[in-house]
Formats: C-alpha cells, sequence, structure tokens
C-alpha cells in the first residue's frame, strides 16, 4: 500500500516553509528533503519565486475571516496549482495518485501538493483547523492534527507562557482596586489625656 501523500505532512510542510521562508533554492530543496519529499531536479530562482507566490496565497487561506473565505481562496489555490487525479508510479515506488502533471518543476510541484494537501486536511479534520499562534505576540502558524483539535498554540512555551499571563491577569482582577474603596472618614485626633501619659512624644524628647 502506497500511502497519500497530500493531507497532514503537506501542510505541516507548508507551515514550515511559511513560518521561516527559504531565502535559496538550495535551503528550498533542503526543507523539502527533510520533510520527506522526493525531490528529483535541481530547483531554480523560478522556483523559489513560485515558492513564495505559493505562500503568499496559502497565508491568505490561513488568515481568512470564516470558512466560506478560507474555501473560496483554497479553491482559487487548486484551480491555478492542481490538476485532475492520475495514477502514477514516477519514483518506482508503488502506484499512487497525483494531482498534478508528471514531470513538474519543484514550484509548481508544491503548488499542487500544497493546495491538495490543504484541501484534504481540512475537508478531513475540519475547517478550523489551520490557524495561528492564539499569542498575540506570535505569528507563527500551525496545522491541527490532534484528536480533539481544539489545539491553539505553536508550542508548549507559548501555551505556558500564555496560560501564566492570563493567571496573573485573573490574580490581578481579584484584588480590590484602592481607588474603588468607599471613602473613610479621618480618625479625630484624640487629645491628650491628662491622666495618661504620651510614651509616643515623651520618646521623640
Amino acid at each position: 500500500m502506497h500511502l497519500n501523500p497530500y493531507g497532514a505532512d503537506a501542510v505541516h510542510l507548508a507551515a514550515g516553509l511559511a513560518n521561516r521562508r527559504p531565502a535559496s533554492p538550495e535551503e528550498l530543496v533542503a526543507v523539502c528533503r527533510a520533510a520527506g519529499l522526493l525531490v528529483e531536479d535541481r530547483a531554480t530562482a523560478a522556483d523559489l519565486t513560485r515558492t513564495h507566490a505559493l505562500l503568499d496565497a496559502w497565508e491568505g487561506v490561513v488568515d481568512a475571516p470564516g470558512e466560506s473565505e478560507r474555501a473560496a481562496r483554497l479553491n482559487l489555490m487548486l484551480a491555478a496549482g492542481s490538476s485532475h487525479p492520475r495514477l502514477t508510479d514516477h519514483a518506482g515506488t508503488g502506484w499512487h495518485l497525483h494531482y498534478r502533471e508528471d514531470h513538474q518543476s519543484l514550484g509548481d510541484l508544491l503548488f499542487a501538493l500544497i493546495s491538495v494537501g490543504t484541501a484534504l486536511h481540512l475537508v478531513g479534520r475540519g475547517m478550523h483547523r489551520l490557524a495561528r499562534c492564539a499569542v498575540d505576540e506570535c505569528a507563527v502558524i500551525f496545522a491541527d492534527t490532534t484528536r480533539t483539535g481544539r489545539r491553539r498554540y505553536c508550542s508548549h512555551p507559548c501555551a505556558n507562557r500564555d496560560a501564566v499571563r492570563r493567571h496573573r491577569a485573573n490574580r490581578n482582577a481579584d484584588r480590590p482596586d484602592p481607588a474603588n474603596r468607599p471613602d473613610r472618614p479621618d480618625r479625630p485626633d484624640r487629645p491628650d489625656r491628662p491622666d495618661r501619659p504620651n510614651h509616643f512624644a515623651a520618646a521623640l524628647r
């Protein structure tokens, strides 16, 4: 059995490329190979440009304000980057489906792989399972492949940082504000009693 490469692996690759965009064709190839993608040909500057355009469009899918808009933006990517499904054994590793033409450049291959993989990920796991980290100052993108589908943070450090911040905010909210305390009348000065020595005044002498 040949596992379908379009899905979780594709969105994780997309997130990795978007969060740290490659600066050269060589870096692009290295990231793809580290993710397990078979890169048969040498990448070019055109592949890098095509990949950056792909990532611009993909981040638009991530940042879409709702499910309908997310689907519309992804449909544009599918129309621009994918083709009808076909059986292939291009690497001699077993027959499997491709949603693209054979012998494409790396930039075009990534466009098809990521657009189709993102679509399969969202319809298979949930349209909400693609997001940026919930920590305001962190813009890292992640694909939620957890069992519950409730992931909100890109990493444990960000989750811990936000938990500490919320705990401190709740603790401060529970403390009474001195400015909101009811005014208390000043205690009247007590006259010195002749029958009672003023020890404090005596100590200051």
